[in-house]
């Protein structure tokens, strides 16, 4: 069963500067591939109301 998850790109003002849909079979899946769109800004990853996880960009 496939899940449609929001990766939130959060800029250094703290503000959401994009949303991209993911869609994934699980939370672990959806991580990963967020994980990937880190690009020197933070990344917010929601399914629904539900945040699973936020990740930071390595210095």
């Amino acid at each position: 069963m496939t899940i449609g998850y929001y990766a939130y790109v959060i800029g250094e003002d703290g503000h959401v500067r994009n949303r991209i849909n993911v869609v994934c079979d699980n939370d672990e899946e959806a991580k990963r591939c967020a994980q990937q769109l880190l690009n020197g800004q933070a990344i917010e990853l929601w399914q629904e109301a539900r945040q699973v996880a936020t990740f930071q960009p390595k210095d």
